[in-house]
């Protein structure tokens, strides 16, 4: 079979071409000159764009332009590969082989209980347990902690897998298990204890695991011991928002209504020994900059 046609080449040159070919070969000819042509079109297409720009207005405030050539670029952090494992830049307070991160208040070493990937509040039968400190002193911070209450759920309300996250051992994120379990809305589990419910009860079943990644801004204080800043804290339970950005009304206390006591500007944070045997896991840190995007 005979084809007289006109093909598109590389270099885009029209060229009759007459030939007798059978008309496999011819197609598949066809094809490549066309793929050829495609992809020099494709390089003469692509641009270099600008990185950004020195003539465009300033920003409120006057120390950057929009799309700032200058601005500092954000750091690289490498997120972890799957939900839940500890960033590049985190630091991992247990990864379910030790209590080196740990210590008691007195300052000797931790006594929780650990196996099997988690720590356990021992029972109070055994002499030991207590609250559990970070050996670090933290501010502002990005927290991930998971933690498991008791299987078997025995008793109800509050002496009922109850512990607490104190950051900064002063402003609280309750942690109960708070499945079918009836309690006062601002002790349940992901409330700022006796101050604000979460806004909804995003708890699993008693004895899985529950996840939660904590926002914690921490309070500033004047020479007179006024706090001129609140801390902040935003909660999601098990990934679904329980606080945004809420403020605590100042240290935590039980039937008390919290108020603000100067203390410094980092400090550990702990967990609650309440006498039941609360597991956790899987806890890493990471200290943030909120000034680092000015």
């Amino acid at each position: 079979m005979i084809f007289d046609t006109l093909l598109l080449t590389p270099i885009n040159m029209k060229i009759r071409i007459v030939t007798a070919l059978p008309l496999t070969v011819f197609l598949l000819t066809t094809s490549v000159l066309l793929s050829l042509s495609y992809a020099a079109d494709g390089k003469k297409a692509a641009k270099a764009h600008a990185t950004g720009y020195t003539d465009t207005p300033f920003l409120p405030g006057g120390k950057w332009r929009v799309h700032d050539d200058n601005r500092p670029r954000p750091k690289v952090v490498t997120a972890g590969e799957k939900a839940g494992e500890a960033p590049s830049d985190a630091l991992v307070l247990f990864d379910g082989s030790d209590l080196s991160q740990w210590k008691k208040q007195d300052g000797s070493e931790g006594e929780w209980i650990v196996k099997d990937g988690y720590m356990e509040v021992p029972s109070k039968k055994s002499g030991k347990g207590g609250y559990l400190f970070t050996k670090k002193e933290f501010g502002d911070i990005q927290l991930h902690i998971e933690w498991r209450t008791p299987a078997e759920a025995i008793s109800n309300s509050q002496g009922r897998g109850n512990s607490g996250i104190l950051l900064m051992g002063q402003y609280e994120v309750q942690v109960l298990d708070s499945y079918d379990n009836k309690t006062y809305a601002d002790g349940q589990a992901s409330s700022l204890y006796g101050w604000k419910p979460p806004l909804v009860n995003a708890s699993r079943k008693s004895g899985e695991w529950q996840v939660y990644d904590i926002i914690f801004e921490a309070p500033k204080f004047d020479d007179a011991g006024k706090a001129i800043k609140k801390a902040y804290v935003t909660v999601f339970h098990n990934g679904v928002l329980t606080q945004h950005r809420q403020a605590y009304l100042g240290s935590t206390g039980h039937k008390s209504v919290a108020k603000y006591k100067k203390h410094p500007a980092k400090m550990s944070f702990k967990l609650q020994d309440h006498g039941n045997p609360m597991r956790y896991r899987n806890i890493w840190v990471r200290e943030l900059d909120f000034s680092s995007n000015d």
